[in-house]
């Protein structure tokens, strides 16, 4: 039998296939970054007719609590009200740079069909990447989506740490630095963004100084370039 080989792109998508049902599934999520940590993603498939979030509109109150503090219960109570599959936190916690984690779903006896995964990238104020409702390819194999970061658009990014107060919604400053490699008393690298709704984000800027500036941040290390993860879902 000839085995089937397809190619698509879907924020640099690739696809080895054959034939059959995507009922069952594998998620691995790959951090493809220098120096920034993931708060604990959601792995969600759900109905063709819902998303967590839409570019160019306005973050919900759930996307905003976990792009600026990686809180996941609001979007807890979202996906449960309607009847989504999902898997909270797989890695257990923060996922550091350069390292992976993976969760099964299977989505037997649902019309979840789409594929959603998010979490927030620290430090930031308000960054996430976001897979946003691929449809989950009913034929098995591997299928590789390359996953950019987004803005929520909620919080200005003064790249300034406020740990652990700058986690709460409507706070100003990043939760932290997981990896211990922000500096302080920066006086504010942005203000509010021109953009409010969810957009792609532009990077944060950083400085050299690790004791003023205008960013906590260091743009040797906490800088980075789209995509920013790798989510591999095996078709089985």
């Amino acid at each position: 039998m000839n085995r089937i080989f397809k190619v698509a792109f879907c924020i640099g998508t690739f696809l080895f296939a054959s034939a059959a049902s995507a009922a069952d599934i594998n998620v691995r999520i790959v951090n493809l970054t220098n120096g920034i940590w993931y708060t604990p993603f959601m792995v969600a498939a759900h109905t063709d007719d819902s998303r967590l979030f839409t570019t160019g509109m306005p973050a919900s109150a759930s996307i905003q609590a976990m792009a600026e503090g990686g809180t996941l219960a609001g979007l807890e109570t979202d996906l449960t009200a309607i009847g989504a599959t999902f898997v909270a936190n797989p890695a257990g916690g923060l996922l550091p740079p350069a390292m992976e984690t993976d969760t099964d779903l299977n989505t037997d006896g649902t019309d979840n069909v789409r594929l959603s995964v998010v979490a927030m990238l620290l430090p930031t104020n308000d960054a996430f990447m976001g897979l946003n409702a691929v449809t989950i390819p009913a034929e098995p194999g591997v299928y590789v989506f390359n996953v950019p970061a987004y803005d929520a658009g909620t919080e200005a990014n003064d790249e300034i740490l406020n740990a652990p107060a700058g986690g709460a919604p409507g706070v100003a400053g990043m939760p932290g630095d997981p990896g211990g490699l922000a500096g302080s008393g920066g006086s504010g690298a942005a203000g509010a963004d021109a953009n409010a709704n969810v957009h792609i984000h532009r990077n944060t800027l950083g400085d050299t100084d690790g004791t003023g500036g205008t960013s906590d941040l260091d743009s040797r290390v906490h800088r980075w370039l789209n995509p920013v993860a790798r989510v591999i879902v095996t078709v089985r």
